[in-house]
């Protein structure tokens, strides 16, 4: 059974950094490698959102609030993904997230002071 198990949130001030990560136990590296990989997060009081995607044939894509912001990357050795968040901004503030197919993790609370 695959587990996904976050780590890497905090609270961190307006214009901080912080780097989110998962990883993945209960499958083969090799495996990992052909799952797409995601980053949600969800703000209280609003919908789960889509913040970024990494596939498995190395395709990047993020939400519009995150670009040039956020980095997503993965180290499919280690079975982890990386959430790298630069300039944070206090509407940054929720929990994260992971995805890789069909399995989620339990989330790491990010919150940012303004």
């Amino acid at each position: 059974q695959v587990q996904l198990v976050e780590s890497g949130g905090g609270l961190v001030q307006t214009g901080g950094s912080l780097r989110l990560s998962c990883v993945a136990s209960g499958i083969s590296s090799w495996n990992f490698g052909f799952r797409d990989v995601h980053w949600y997060r969800q703000i209280p009081g609003k919908d789960r959102e889509l913040v970024a995607t990494l596939t498995a044939t190395d395709t990047f894509s993020y939400a519009d609030s995150v670009k040039g912001r956020f980095t997503i990357s993965r180290d499919n050795y280690r079975n982890t993904v990386y959430l790298r968040m630069d300039s944070l901004e206090f509407e940054d503030t929720g929990v994260y997230f992971c995805r890789a197919g069909e399995t989620w993790g339990q989330g790491t609370q990010v919150s940012v002071s303004s």
